[in-house]
């Protein structure tokens, strides 16, 4: 079954030609030039991704972000303006997985959201899981097979690129992870490493869900100038 993307974005243009590309390559396209039109669309679930432009005429994306991080763990790709790396942080910290700034190639953003739905569909696989699809850590379980993550016995909601960091520091426990190879290890693509405060962003708001301290974390340290790790 193809995949169901929504787009929502004001510039028609590229609205129309994103979703151009996107049904040439066999997605199943939702496209909306307001976030009121786009609401109905989300609300009815059913989505595989979604790629929310910033600036919005009737509500902006960061706000569309927050509604659908209440219901849903899709990705999500924000599309931000020139130089406005507040957007980019912003639209991080709310829940979103990746960011890709204005004017840019339409083939990059497809590259994009092939990588983040192959990522989103190998952690969310259907199934229990066995004891080997289990990682532990010091209260923190993830389920690479479901996609699930308890603290302490307790649910705890992640996006794929927050799972993808926490799976790949758990199996990694004891070592140093630098920001590029947990870039090279989630993406896979080279164009990704521009900026260390993608990854920085992601960390921050694990913190946060984890109940984490920067200054004496219990779970992920940050290692000055090496990158992350959790503690053996």
């Amino acid at each position: 079954m193809a995949d169901k993307i929504l787009i929502v974005d004001d510039e028609k243009e590229i609205a129309d030609l994103v979703g151009l590309y996107l049904e040439n390559e066999n997605f199943v396209v939702y496209k909306f030039y307001t976030a009121a039109d786009a609401m109905e669309c989300i609300q009815n679930g059913n989505l595989d991704l979604a790629i929310l432009d910033v600036m919005l005429p009737d509500m902006s994306g960061f706000e569309i972000c927050r509604k659908i991080r209440e219901k849903y763990n899709y990705p999500i790709i924000m599309l931000t303006a020139k130089g406005e790396e507040i957007d980019k942080i912003t639209g991080l910290t709310l829940g979103a997985d990746d960011y890709i700034t204005k004017p840019f190639l339409p083939l990059e953003l497809v590259a994009r959201v092939k990588a983040q739905l192959r990522r989103y569909k190998r952690y969310n696989t259907a199934g229990g899981g066995t004891e080997d699809d289990i990682l532990a850590y010091s209260g923190l379980a993830l389920n690479v097979k479901t996609h699930e993550c308890t603290l302490n016995e307790k649910p705890l909601s992640l996006t794929p690129t927050e799972f993808s960091i926490l799976r790949i520091l758990c199996q990694r426990k004891g070592e140093v992870v630098s920001s590029e190879e947990l870039f090279h290890q989630i993406w896979g693509d080279e164009y990704f490493c521009k900026s260390n405060n993608t990854i920085t962003v992601h960390i921050r708001h694990l913190r946060e869900k984890l109940g984490d301290s920067f200054e004496e974390p219990r779970y992920i340290k940050t290692v000055w100038g090496c990158g992350y790790k959790f503690e053996k």
